[in-house]
């Protein structure tokens, strides 16, 4: 998932890529601690969470889920039933946008794009392994102060 921050205050802007991986071991935080060296007050960050994977898309299995619940049991939130025994419907998109809300930031919007689904706009990895089809395409978001 993409997250643009943004500091209209100070003119300091930020950016990361926040996959399960990034968003569970701290890149966003890390993204805010690196605004805040510049000089950004948290409280006045404005965060945009960009098109990704939603959670009817994001199938995991129990060991991603176990990996959640023993950093957190409260992690089992984002996780919903699949119709697939032995796996979950995992919610990246509320994952992050708590995690970000917990450091008070001044904002949090969320794209509703679903990248899996909406293949007439959006490249998805998982798709294109789900389908086995090559790897052929990126996506990019991207922040500028003007």
């Amino acid at each position: 998932a993409p997250v643009l921050f943004h500091d209209s205050a100070k003119g300091i802007i930020g950016a990361a890529h926040a996959g399960w991986k990034g968003a569970f071991s701290g890149v966003l935080e890390n993204t805010l601690k690196a605004m805040e060296s510049l000089g950004s007050n948290i409280a006045d960050i404005d965060c945009a969470i960009g098109p990704c994977i939603h959670q009817a898309s994001y199938e995991v299995d129990v060991n991603f889920r176990k990996t959640f619940l023993n950093h957190d049991p409260a992690f089992a939130i984002y996780f919903t039933d699949s119709v697939n025994e032995g796996h979950y419907q995992f919610d990246l998109v509320h994952f992050i946008e708590d995690k970000l809300n917990a450091h008070h930031v001044k904002s949090v919007q969320t794209s509703m794009s679903d990248t899996y689904k909406n293949e007439e706009q959006f490249f998805s990895f998982r798709r294109t392994t789900h389908r086995q089809e090559a790897d052929y395409g990126r996506q990019i978001s991207v922040i500028a102060l003007d």
